[in-house]
């Protein structure tokens, strides 16, 4: 009986991992991953820290991919029944009758609705913007004018698009883009928009304008059916009853049952080349290097690293590889006895808490660039959380940089003084932090 192939994939994030389940499920290749932390599902990776568990970046599950949806269903069907918040508000929740029950069962993707705003100059606007009274009450007389005169000038002499700037600048005119585009992108990226590709805003953006966000609102009402709705406007979506990392454990569990590996604690630091094709892959584990032949090869690892493991490669591409900018973030989870900001909206919520899932923080006297509220992405992340809020604040930095440098302490302190400042909790309300770094 001939010996099966051998195929290393390099990371155990979302494409390493779906990798191997999909060499499993469709051919006879044996899949093993080699992951160079003690985790796996890479950014999408969920952290539990004292019964609380964090969403690493905050991963909604939506696609208009079939394929993709039928996945997502077949590792952790749609729930069956309410969940525990949806009981104690009696509100009503989108259920499958016959799947499971996530007040009985863990392995469920729960139903969640899409809030998240914009926070600035202390007041909550929508994301993406519309043009209600809230809106226009919150920016006042002289910014509303300002932002339409400058959003008809927008339409009437467009910019040539040679930079994200320029291509939010069309789409929302200028006075928008400084108030609600221009120092997040900045913070995200640390980079300046006008240095960015434009490219980069249809990707991120997905075609929203200020013209399909009025659109959609008035739209609304008439909308049967789900209609079609730009990817930035989507209103719920899917979602682990644990957070996105229970997904990918139970992908990883699956992956081992069917007679894949998992390597952690391994990384890939050079490739073997024959005739032009990869026949082995060295890593570094424990202090030692090791290597394991393979017949094919998938890589995840990021390009950078990627180019550092050939034996050669020509001198431009390395240059090119050794220059692409990697950005990388901090979150703070921050478990609080309540907000200093109260529920304004319509929306039921347990004890008065703001519906967000996440809140982009635009004020640019803090670095904090978003904020994520883990009992509305599912209230099971959450030890107490009838009692209690758990915060995820999110910090974009580089590896190396001031706030990477930071002791634990010490952004911690931060991070919640920044939440004191903007009036978002008051400080005697922390019961418990924690600085998780990613890179």
């Amino acid at each position: 009986m001939a010996e099966k192939k051998v195929a290393v994939i390099a990371g155990a994030g979302p494409a390493g991992l779906t990798a191997a389940y999909y060499l499993l499920k469709t051919t006879d290749v044996v899949p093993v991953i080699l992951e160079e932390s003690d985790r796996i599902g890479g950014i999408s990776q969920t952290v539990e820290h004292h019964g609380n568990r964090i969403d690493i970046g905050g991963h909604r599950f939506f696609s208009k991919n079939a394929e993709v949806v039928a996945l997502w269903e077949e590792l952790l069907p749609n729930q069956g029944a309410p969940a525990c918040d949806d009981l104690l508000l009696g509100r009503a929740a989108a259920v499958t009758p016959g799947n499971p029950d996530p007040e009985k069962e863990d392995r469920v993707m729960l139903t969640r609705n899409r809030v998240s705003r914009i926070f600035y100059l202390g007041t909550f606007f929508d994301y993406p913007i519309s043009l209600k009274l809230s809106t226009l009450l919150g920016m006042g007389l002289f910014r509303t004018l300002g932002a339409g005169f400058s959003y008809l000038y927008s339409c009437l002499f467009k910019r040539r698009e040679r930079s994200l700037e320029d291509f939010y600048i069309n789409r929302f005119g200028r006075t928008l883009y400084r108030m609600f585009f221009e120092d997040y992108t900045e913070k995200l990226w640390g980079i300046h928009p006008s240095r960015i590709s434009p490219d980069w805003g249809a990707q991120r953006v997905k075609g929203l304008s200020l013209s399909k966000a009025v659109l959609n609102m008035l739209a609304k009402p008439f909308r049967r059916g789900g209609g079609k709705v730009e990817t930035s406007l989507i209103e719920s979506f899917i979602y682990p009853k644990k957070g996105p990392g229970q997904y990918w454990e139970v992908m990883a569990e699956r992956i081992v049952s069917a007679g894949g590996r998992i390597e952690k604690g391994a990384r890939v630091c050079g490739l073997s080349l024959n005739g032009g094709a990869v026949d082995a892959v060295r890593f570094e584990r424990g202090g030692g290097i090791e290597e394991m032949p393979c017949d094919y090869f998938f890589s995840s690892m990021p390009v950078r690293d990627l180019v550092r493991a050939f034996p050669s490669v020509p001198e431009e591409v390395s240059r090119i590889a050794e220059g692409l900018p990697y950005r990388d973030f901090i979150t703070v989870g921050l478990l609080v006895n309540k907000l200093k900001i109260r529920n304004r909206t319509k929306i039921k919520t347990v004890n008065g808490l703001i519906p967000d899932c996440w809140i982009y923080i635009q004020e640019r006297n803090v670095r904090i660039g978003r904020l994520q509220i883990f009992n509305n992405w599912s209230p099971y992340m959450v030890r107490d959380w009838r009692n209690t809020v758990w915060l995820g604040l999110e910090y974009f930095c580089s590896e190396g940089d001031d706030m990477w440098r930071m002791d634990e302490r010490k952004f911690i302190d931060l991070a919640v003084g920044e939440l004191v400042k903007i009036g978002i909790i008051d400080r005697d309300a922390v019961l418990d932090a924690v600085r998780i770094p990613v890179r």
